[in-house]
């Protein structure tokens, strides 16, 4: 079982990231992203959006259990995060997670 926070706190540390929809959208045009996190409080059309272009580019939109405060905390940074951008994995784990059913991903 993998701990999804854990993964995002190794995929910050030693990999590439980014924050924010507006890059998120840019990196899923553009198939730069190897994976994005999308929190559950984004707006439908956000998400429509960033499935429709990670669909396209073959980059995995994974949604994340908690509102954007809860992902800003889980990144450790202090204000709320509604997407994040993984270009480079480094350590983490996160790539599985997207071929995982729900229940073999640890959320507490």
């Amino acid at each position: 079982m993998i701990d999804m926070d854990k993964a995002i706190a190794a995929a910050i540390n030693s990999g590439k990231v980014a924050f924010g929809t507006k890059e998120a959208i840019q990196n899923a045009k553009t198939g730069k992203a190897r994976l994005i996190l999308v929190a559950r409080n984004v707006p439908t059309a956000t998400q429509h959006d960033l499935h429709h272009y990670g669909k396209l580019s073959g980059v995995p939109i994974i949604r994340y259990r908690g509102d954007g405060v809860d992902l800003g905390l889980t990144c450790g940074k202090p204000f709320a995060v509604t997407a994040l951008v993984i270009r480079e994995l480094g350590n983490s784990e996160l790539l599985t997670l997207a071929e995982l059913e729900p229940d073999e991903v640890k959320e507490d």
